[in-house]
């Protein structure tokens, strides 16, 4: 087999509709548009939803209820496993440290620590908030774990 010999498999490659060559080609003259109009004006589409110039059904509708969506917390997530492949005995592991790792990248208002895998090195972890898991893990291997809601008290 040689590269000019390759060639796609049967019907893979469907040849591409030609407007505008001819009458009897079956799309020429209008090429499928129709006579006049604004979807036959180059350029000329409609939006979603439009219902020519109709008051639009979802203005019609009435808003109800209320969205939390823009006060959520917004986690950016790390588990054991990977703290243990990327972290010395005895690191301390914090925003900055997961940041330069590029264990967390992108905007959170908070880090979490969660327990997925093992963990068999003593580390110092000091970030938002930590699984029950993944702290029972921490202390069995002998690190500790320090939250800002716990410092301050």
């Amino acid at each position: 087999m040689r590269l000019h010999t390759i060639k796609p498999n049967p019907g893979a490659k469907h040849r591409r509709k030609r407007l505008g060559i001819g009458e009897s080609s079956g799309k020429g003259k209008t090429s499928g548009k129709g006579h006049k109009g604004q979807k036959a004006r180059s350029g000329g589409s409609i939006r979603l939803g439009f219902e020519g110039g109709q008051m639009p059904i979802y203005r019609q509708l009435p808003k109800r209820g209320f969205n939390n969506a823009a006060f959520k917390t917004t986690y950016g997530v790390v588990n054991l496993d990977s703290l243990d492949k990327n972290f010395e005995a005895g690191a301390t592991v914090n925003e900055a440290s997961l940041r330069n790792l590029g264990l967390v990248k992108g905007r959170f208002d908070a880090i979490k620590i969660l327990g997925r895998g093992e963990l068999s090195k003593a580390l110092t972890i000091q970030v938002d908030e930590v699984s029950a898991t993944a702290r029972e893990k921490i202390e069995k291997s002998g690190g500790n774990v320090i939250l800002p809601s716990e410092a301050v008290a």
